[in-house]
């Protein structure tokens, strides 16, 4: 792959608030504002690979309750039934709501499942200095911060489903305990994909000892 000259070899940095370039400074461990905004300035995030690896840990750990335990608790006349996620989307798949039960399937369970598996993956690579396939992990994060914000589409339904039913005076819908760890888990692999640095993909590269091409 063709290399080019990054900013960090031109000695530059940019401001992640308000994009304004500055020098690196001689002393890389000085903390350096932003002469424009007056924000804090890096040239990668600091401790951007353990604090993904923390949240993405949290995430799994919370991944297995959000999973086994009730996510909603349904109360009529005809008694109180319990549903997890998946006996959900077995009800759905069942009454012939097959297309709703391969969304909250996709969004509930395979999204945040592929979310940790990706981020666990980019920072193993990037711990371990991989110059392969930057480009497609590149894209895969791109890809990881883009669905994030479609990995609460389960809360939305019981939030809609609790609007409804309780407004129709049919039956009462709780939110379970699994709602508030699958909560927790997508807004934790949002801080994830936040925390990570995808400019440490690149690093590597600089390294290898080919000249840069300056555009």
């Amino acid at each position: 792959m063709k290399r080019h000259l990054t900013a960090r070899e031109a000695g530059l940095m940019s401001c992640h608030v308000c994009g304004q370039l500055a020098h690196i400074p001689a002393d890389r461990a000085a903390l350096l504002r932003c002469p424009r905004c007056r924000a804090p300035m890096h040239l990668r995030k600091p401790a951007s690979v353990s604090t993904t690896w923390a949240l993405i840990i949290a995430a799994a750990v919370l991944f297995v309750p959000a999973n086994l335990l009730p996510m909603m608790t349904t109360s009529s006349l005809l008694g109180r039934q319990q549903d997890t996620i998946m006996s959900g989307v077995v009800f759905l798949w069942q009454s012939g709501s097959w297309p709703l039960a391969a969304v909250v399937f996709f969004a509930s369970i395979m999204v945040p499942l592929l979310k940790i598996i990706a981020l666990a993956w980019l920072t193993v690579t990037v711990q371990r200095r991989s110059r392969r396939s930057v480009m497609q992990r590149t894209r895969l994060y791109r890809i990881v911060e883009f669905v994030g914000r479609w990995s609460m589409l389960d809360i939305y339904v019981i939030t809609i489903l609790v609007a409804l039913v309780n407004f129709r005076g049919l039956a009462t819908i709780e939110a379970g305990p699994a709602a508030i760890a699958f909560g927790a888990v997508v807004v934790l692999t949002m801080f994830a994909a936040m925390s990570f640095d995808p400019r440490l993909i690149w690093d590597p590269l600089t390294e290898s000892g080919k000249p840069a091409t300056h555009v």
